[in-house]
């Protein structure tokens, strides 16, 4: 048994292993070594001792040894990964999280390089300064005006003219003075009394006459006064107006600056609308209505030649003669 096992070795190191002519010798896979019991090795035999189990026993004649590349190479990944994982761990730190890894050193000056200053975020421009109030005058307030009592009782004509306004009647020319020293224009007041005569509820667009501004050779003149002027104008006419009325003279119409900048307590217009009832209540004196009106009824619109400054006896204020639709607005004659 001895010499058979032997020989068996020694043909399978010479038989189906045996190189082919010009390949290199590859070592083919090792037997498995018997099983125990099955072929005991007797004693002084020359053949090699079996390898034990779980070993590999040695190549066949010839052959070479398995390079030792792969094993060192496999040696390293184990090393590295087990390096890997402990720098891992030391970086996330206990609980997971990445633990602080000590920086080198900066040298000065080094930190504001390495971390930038935030930079300023937009903020809203400063709100500007109120500049001082220039040195000039006051606004007026916003309260009626103040009415000097009295003036010097000298006028300025209003350097104006236009052309004659109304449908039919005679042709009445007029001039507009105002007193000296009162703050009202006078070639401002001739453009509203224009603009009154040509309304279309007046006496002009009714067929009562026809006016014209001029500022010479008037038939008749508007003056516009302080109420101590008004009142000794009127007075000579023997006209008591009280420092509150306006008249009719033989020279023309005066009108008293506190109804033209205020208006009338009893009127529910704009100081500006009760001008229209001035002009329109005093040039119909100048055409001929001399008596004046009462109210025709409560509510009914008053007449222009009622005194509505005096009350209204139940009607609405009124500033024009005529209504919107050309009908005469009346009443009984007081």
């Amino acid at each position: 048994m001895g010499k058979r096992a032997a020989v068996a070795a020694a043909g399978r190191g010479t038989g189906r292993n045996r190189r082919a002519p010009g390949r290199a010798a590859v070592p083919g896979p090792a037997r498995r070594s018997p099983r125990p019991g099955n072929s005991p090795r007797p004693r002084g035999s020359t053949a090699r001792q079996a390898p034990r189990k779980g070993t590999r026993g040695p190549g066949p004649r010839g052959g070479r040894r398995r390079p030792a590349g792969p094993l060192l190479l496999a040696a390293l990944v184990a090393a590295a990964s087990l390096l890997g994982g402990a720098l891992l761990a030391h970086w996330r730190g206990p609980g997971g999280t990445p633990a602080a890894v000590a920086a080198p050193a900066a040298t000065p000056g080094a930190a504001a390089r390495a971390t930038p200053p935030p930079s300023p975020s937009p903020a809203s421009p400063p709100a500007p300064r109120p500049s001082p109030p220039a040195s000039s005058p006051a606004p007026p307030s916003s309260g009626p005006p103040e009415v000097p009592a009295s003036g010097p009782g000298t006028f300025t004509v209003a350097q104006a003219a236009g052309d004659p306004v109304g449908a039919g009647g005679t042709l009445r020319r007029y001039r507009v003075e105002v007193e000296d020293g009162i703050d009202v224009s006078a070639r401002g007041a001739a453009a509203e009394i224009q603009q009154i005569l040509a309304h279309p509820q007046g006496w002009a667009a009714n067929g009562r006459g026809r006016f014209q501004l001029v500022a010479s050779g008037a038939d008749f003149t508007v003056r516009i006064a302080t109420p101590a002027t008004a009142d000794r104008l009127c007075l000579a006419q023997g006209l008591d107006t009280g420092g509150e009325l306006n008249c009719e003279t033989t020279d023309g119409v005066v009108v008293n600056l506190r109804r033209w900048l205020l208006g009338s307590p009893t009127f529910t217009g704009t100081p500006a609308e009760y001008r229209h009832l001035i002009i329109n209540h005093e040039v119909g004196h100048e055409i001929g209505i001399r008596q004046h009106l009462g109210c025709p009824g409560p509510g009914s619109p008053a007449p222009v030649m009622m005194q509505q400054i005096k009350g209204l006896d139940g009607c609405r204020s009124n500033a024009w003669p005529y209504t919107a639709n050309g009908t005469y607005i009346t009443g009984p004659a007081v």
